[in-house]
């Protein structure tokens, strides 16, 4: 089944101002979603990053991805790779897998609307029928600068009391079962004590805070002895291998990253150094659902935990993320998820996909399980052009309130 067309349509859609340790984000967040074009008028569907350069990188491959067949996806990404070029730096490797990422998937979900078998079969099989997701909690703003507050339903969180209010009600809607907080955002003491606040609160949900590497070494060594027997696991307290590898040789509990692993090349030096315990799996950044399979394979091999890591999303990913973590026997922990917050601007139909009891039910397929929203495609690829932005830009964001802002890491 040869592809005859790849439409590439990048959009924007509301989100709230969750802080992190980057900045906070702006009001539109942006993705682009991928149509894969068969000679048979089976139409695949993907989802992937929003940044400029993946856009740009799927509008220069289209022409060598069309006439490819839609199984053959090794030669999909070896496709995408000519047609970018660049080196083995990091940077080039990452754009390509990026790219590679939306049009695999989009390739999956032909497959297995053309076999009538859900995308999970042509990863192995399912192994489980639900996909328990965790509970993703911020610190946040009430609204953004200039909005209405009645077009934001959560309120603010900037203290343990609002970011206990944010789980109840995270929880309430959704039944999560595990709960993370984004960190590196108030001063280490603040969020350890919000962190006990939920422990207190939610004594039964396992718990994590990920500080994206706003801690050094030390603080990370105090932040983790005092939360000792609080979290499951703590999740980039610090950057780069050598940092976590010191933090891990004094932490009771594992390390967990999507920051210093996000690539093949980068897990000898981890497992060797022990930097990390637990890899989040990102099918977008590691180039497909395949590559992400091979990962959860390899850390099955040596002993490292699974989980999945998650950006501001809509409901393609979500799908494409469910199956894939439904064919991956050593998923350990509950995958994180953005979804919540930005589902109400899906572009399937149907959306938002519901949560019960914090888990997901496998799409039962064919493909991806999920069908595209012509309509709201179109009005969010309108917010996308009319908006005039491109890029995603927290720190900048940040400095509109807060001049003195400096996202450079680690801060404290």
């Amino acid at each position: 089944m040869r592809i005859t067309d790849v439409v590439v349509t990048p959009i924007a859609f509301r989100d709230p101002p969750l802080l992190n340790a980057a900045g906070v984000h702006e009001p539109l967040a942006l993705r682009t979603v991928v149509q894969v074009v068969t000679e048979t008028g089976v139409v695949g569907l993907g989802e992937g990053r929003g940044d400029s350069s993946v856009v740009r990188g799927l509008e220069a491959v289209r022409s060598a991805v069309v006439g490819l067949d839609v199984h053959a996806t090794t030669r999909l990404e070896a496709a995408v790779g000519a047609a970018l070029g660049g080196g083995r730096d990091t940077a080039s490797l990452a754009l390509r897998r990026m790219v590679t990422a939306p049009l695999e998937v989009a390739c999956h979900d032909a497959w297995g609307k053309e076999l009538g078998l859900p995308v999970s079969e042509l990863l192995g099989g399912a192994v489980r029928e639900r996909v328990e997701f965790s509970a993703y909690l911020f610190y946040k703003w009430a609204h953004h600068p200039g909005a209405d507050p009645a077009d934001d339903l959560w309120g603010e969180a900037l203290d343990p009391e609002g970011v206990v209010a944010q789980a109840r009600r995270m929880v309430d809607l959704h039944g999560f079962r595990s709960i993370k907080l984004k960190g590196g955002v108030m001063p280490p003491d603040e969020e350890v004590a919000a962190v006990r606040a939920l422990a207190e609160a939610f004594p039964d949900h396992p718990l994590r805070i990920d500080p994206n590497g706003a801690w050094g070494v030390e603080t990370s060594l105090r932040v983790a002895a005092e939360l000792d027997g609080v979290l499951e696991y703590l999740e980039d307290p610090t950057t780069g291998l050598d940092g976590m590898s010191a933090v891990a040789r004094g932490a009771a509990m594992p390390l967990a990253t999507n920051m210093v692993v996000v690539a093949p090349e980068q897990v000898r030096e981890a497992v060797e150094k022990d930097s990390v315990q637990v890899v989040l799996s990102d099918h977008h950044i590691w180039g497909g659902l395949r590559r992400s399979r091979e990962l959860a394979a390899t850390c099955a091999a040596l002993g490292i935990g699974v989980s999945m890591h998650s950006n501001s999303h809509l409901g393609i990913s979500l799908a494409a993320m469910t199956h894939l973590a439904a064919a991956s026997p050593n998923l350990d922990y509950a995958s994180d998820t953005h979804y919540p917050w930005n589902s109400e601007d899906d572009v399937v139909r149907g959306a938002p996909l519901r949560f019960v009891d914090g888990a997901l039910q496998v799409p039962p397929g064919p493909g991806l399980g999920v069908e595209l929203d012509e309509d709201a495609l179109a009005q969010r690829h309108r917010t996308y052009v009319e908006s005039g932005r491109t890029d995603r830009d927290d720190a900048t964001y940040l400095r509109t309130v807060r001049p003195d802002f400096d996202p450079v890491v680690p801060r404290w």
